[in-house]
């Protein structure tokens, strides 16, 4: 193992290649700074090694160094995804590629010179003419027939946090073989004389307003009863977009769907890239949702909605009978959504036999009960939109998409887009509250009905943060050892079922049994499945520095008095599943 001395020495030599003129002024004096200070942590945590291009792309904080977020990891990226796309589309007279970007800091500077490399590489970019939700991105990928795409967006993660989002021909985060192949292109790019840097404008045409129609008419087309949303018109729906791109759309689409009473908080509607009034841009953090509790409190209103910065994932606070605010959980949204968009179509005679529904292998298997109760095919994909978006893909000829999401405040209703969409979710949301009340039902109720019907659970969701490199290390050395020594018991039930998806066994630890799963690939994923229903999922994230537990329990509910009872024991039994896992 190298000593800090050896780190140092190392550092210090890539540090000082970016003090050469093919750097800019303020970058070279961001480095030099960091090589004159006594305390070398920062510049250690720099250039110890290089931000990767991964599967999904790139994420890092921002700053001067070959393990943050500049013009130059970004510029690499982009250069390597360009030779990547004239390698494969070679025979095409032209390529096309759009990029789009969110409100955090630096991201229209970074957006534009993706574009001025692009361009420089002889492609041709449709660039938005400002912010936009992540989701449009993808959607002006596929209307306007282009090859890729980029979106500059970190999603909900911390002001100092910036990213790079890669998309595929269909609109989708991008899978094998290409992800490896990009990857590869991408790390062939050693040294910044290779980046084209100097735009080729006629090759760059701005688009926005015309897309943005286009896009929120054919979110209009997802309802399933716009007579309830004509008869609930005036539902006080607050919305919050958490100082993101969401202002851009959803309040629009809200609209669009007939709902005249929405309701902003003013300070979250400005854009910023420093989120200053909250500590998180996360609608799932309660803390987040805070301001727009206390409006919807001041006002009475029926619905608390919330997208993250770049409009992808959907926050919901639900009002019940006591008039109290509950936030819901990402499995409840998925849950809701599904539940609803399966039954409509049901009343409405529209299933044929062929649809489907997706969700993750970490989200709630009570959206399987839901689904076979109502005869309609599952399908489980690994965490991430781009596996959604690879089951559409497989199944587009062959079968009817309903809706597909994940644990993490994703939902998906629509094939026209490609990643998850907080418009779309956030409308059907709310047509989901006017049918509810249109029914005499309140969203506590409602869920209990759905409980009622395919049996209760209840999810919690725990991130272990660990950051820099030492944080790297632990998290790997968490992952073997429970892969080495797995669970014997959790919340007092024996662990039944261990799943490796590192390498796809599916292990009975009553028989000793291994069967292989059917998946396209591996995932360093472990779940832990016990005799009494409980199901408890391990992950790495892909783009945080944290490990993600993923914790759920069963319950019957023999009617609805006996919901408040149900959830005192979930919390009971997580608690003590918890303390099994020593988190």
């Amino acid at each position: 193992m190298e000593t800090q001395k050896e780190l140092l020495k190392e550092v210090t030599a890539k540090a000082e290649k970016w003090l050469s003129d093919s750097y800019d002024a303020e970058t070279r004096d961001a480095v030099r700074a960091m090589l004159d200070a006594e305390d070398k942590t920062d510049l250690i945590e720099s250039f110890y090694k290089d931000l990767e291009f991964g599967t999904g792309g790139l994420r890092g904080i921002m700053g001067a160094g070959t393990n943050r977020m500049n013009i130059y990891t970004v510029g690499a990226a982009t250069q390597g995804l360009a030779n990547y796309l004239k390698e494969v589309f070679k025979d095409l007279p032209e390529i096309s590629v759009v990029v789009g970007h969110d409100v955090r800091n630096n991201s229209r500077k970074f957006a534009e010179i993706v574009a001025d490399i692009f361009s420089a590489n002889g492609i041709h970019v449709y660039l938005f003419d400002g912010f936009r939700p992540t989701p449009e991105v993808s959607y002006a990928i596929r209307r306007l027939g282009c090859q890729s795409g980029v979106n500059i967006t970190a999603s909900h993660n911390p002001k100092e946090y910036n990213g790079y989002k890669a998309y595929w021909s269909d609109g989708a985060q991008i899978i094998s073989p290409h992800d490896v192949n990009i990857i590869d292109h991408v790390n062939r790019i050693k040294d910044v004389s290779e980046i084209r840097f100097t735009p080729d404008k006629s090759k760059i045409t701005i688009i926005g307003d015309d897309i943005d129609a286009q896009f929120l008419a054919d979110i209009k087309g997802l309802t399933l009863d716009p007579d309830v949303c004509k008869r609930q018109s005036d539902l006080k729906i607050v919305y919050t977009p958490i100082h993101g791109t969401g202002v851009k759309l959803v309040p629009a689409s809200l609209r669009n769907y007939g709902f005249t009473n929405i309701i902003h908080v003013p300070e979250q509607d400005i854009p910023s890239g420093d989120f200053p009034t909250v500590a998180s841009p996360n609608p799932e953090n309660p803390e987040a949702m805070a301001m727009a509790i206390a409006k919807a409190k001041e006002v009475n209103a029926d619905l608390v909605v919330a997208s993250d910065p770049d409009a992808d994932r959907i926050g919901a606070v639900v009002r019940d009978a006591k008039g109290e605010y509950q936030l819901l959980n990402g499995n409840q949204i998925v849950m809701i959504l599904l539940n609803y968009i399966m039954l409509r179509n049901r009343e409405l005679g529209l299933l044929k036999g062929n649809e489907y529904v997706v969700k993750t292998i970490v989200t709630t298997e009570t959206i399987k009960a839901i689904a076979d109760n109502n005869n309609i095919k599952m399908y489980d994909c690994y965490t991430g939109f781009k596996w959604i978006a690879s089951v559409i893909r497989d199944n587009e000829d062959t079968q009817r998409y309903l809706g597909g999401g994940e644990e993490s405040y994703g939902f998906l209703a629509e094939t026209f887009c490609r990643d998850k969409d907080s418009v779309s979710a956030i409308s059907l949301m709310a047509e989901i509250c006017a049918w509810a009340k249109d029914r005499g039902l309140d969203f506590n109720q409602m869920l209990q009905e759905i409980y009622l019907k395919n049996g209760y659970s209840h999810e919690e969701g725990v991130s272990v943060v660990r950051t820099g490199r030492t944080g790297a290390e632990e998290i790997a050395r968490m992952m073997v050892e429970f892969r080495q020594n797995p669970p014997k018991q959790l919340g007092g039930s024996p662990v039944v079922i261990v799943k490796d998806y590192a390498d796809l066994n599916e292990t009975d630890v009553r028989t000793g049994n291994v069967t292989k799963m059917d998946f396209p690939t591996t995932s360093n994923v472990l779940q832990f499945f016990t005799e009494d229903g409980s199901k408890v999922s391990v992950r790495p994230s892909g783009t945080e520095p944290k490990i993600k537990f993923y914790i759920e329990v069963h319950d019957k509910m023999a009617d609805v008095a006996d919901y408040d009872r149900c959830n005192r024991d979930a919390a009971a039994k997580i608690a003590a599943i918890k303390k099994d896992l020593g988190i």
